[in-house]
């Protein structure tokens, strides 16, 4: 008989809420609760769902086999450590930490202990669904604009880790090549964070990769164009489209599919495939999360010699 999981989310915001409602939803899954410093907020994301608010991260801990931390991103690695410590698998959303030391922490952690740790780069689901990730050319240039209006959200990190970083991971993803350079400029809020940037990121296999991120935009505007020897692919994240002129086949119907539309749920379930051994790895692995994060990490540095 398969042991039910027993899952908990550590953060009450958004994405906590959506971690919890996928663990309440599947099925081998009990979800036990919501850890937040605020437990009014865990309260409002737990209950409704039958599980617990915890204010104290040592008992919530001991009520879960499996762990999801949706907490600020400068939470990310101490959080996801104390879990690993406490035995306990771990999905971490993007980024899985703000610092690569810290992040290679948590994955030598994981792997002395035999523990699963994912990272949450969903946009690797809708990838996967279209068929980008098994094209037989290496690309020649990518180009992706991911702009949003201005949020409260994710002030903690940069437009760099809060939403380029989904690009660097796609492209890290199909490049099949360590990058090279990366060069960039950018626009700081009123607090200091970058708030715009544009990066240009050269790969060892002649990819040049162009990154055009905002939280400064009227409107929300994701799209990727990837060119091919053989033609090009252009993608619209948000109408969840693309056009394709390349002779690879790709699925024009993948929007249809059932990970296409709950990408969320996909990788949550590769997840807990990947704990209960039915699955060989996650949909991102830690390493794959710190390529993300190195190179996101180079491209704010760029962004800070070109101030």
């Amino acid at each position: 008989m398969v042991k039910t999981l027993r899952a908990g989310v550590i953060g009450a915001g958004v994405f906590g809420g959506y971690h919890a409602a996928q663990y309440a939803r599947l099925p081998r899954v009990s979800f036990s609760g919501v850890f937040d410093t605020h437990p009014d907020r865990a309260a409002k994301v737990a209950m409704p769902l039958g599980g617990r608010a915890f204010a104290d991260l040592e008992a919530f801990l001991e009520a879960v086999d499996v762990v999801t931390v949706a907490s600020p991103a400068t939470f990310h690695a101490d959080q996801a450590l104390a879990a690993i410590a406490a035995g306990k698998h771990v999905y971490v959303e993007k980024p899985i930490a703000t610092g690569v030391a810290e992040a290679e922490q948590l994955r030598a952690a994981a792997a002395a202990t035999s523990l699963v740790l994912a990272c949450g780069h969903q946009e690797r689901v809708t990838f996967q669904a279209m068929g980008l990730l098994d094209l037989p050319q290496p690309p020649l240039l990518l180009e992706a604009v991911r702009h949003g209006p201005p949020s409260e959200r994710s002030r903690d990190v940069s437009a760099v880790l809060d939403l380029m970083i989904h690009d660097l991971d796609l492209a890290l993803a199909i490049a099949g090549a360590d990058p090279v350079t990366a060069e960039g400029d950018g626009e700081r809020g009123p607090d200091g964070v970058w708030d715009r940037a544009r990066a240009e990121v050269s790969f060892e296999s002649g990819l040049t990769a162009i990154f055009d991120v905002s939280r400064l935009a009227p409107a929300r505007h994701r799209t990727m164009r990837v060119v091919y020897p053989a033609g090009e692919v252009e993608i619209d994240f948000i109408a969840r489209t693309f056009r394709n002129t390349t002779p690879f086949a790709l699925n024009a119907d993948f929007a249809d599919t059932p990970a296409a539309r709950d990408p969320l749920g996909a990788s949550v379930a590769g997840f807990l495939a990947a704990v209960r051994g039915e699955a060989a790895r996650p949909v991102v692995t830690a390493e794959e999360a710190i390529a993300a994060l190195d190179l996101a990490i180079a491209v704010e540095q760029a962004l800070e010699d070109a101030a």
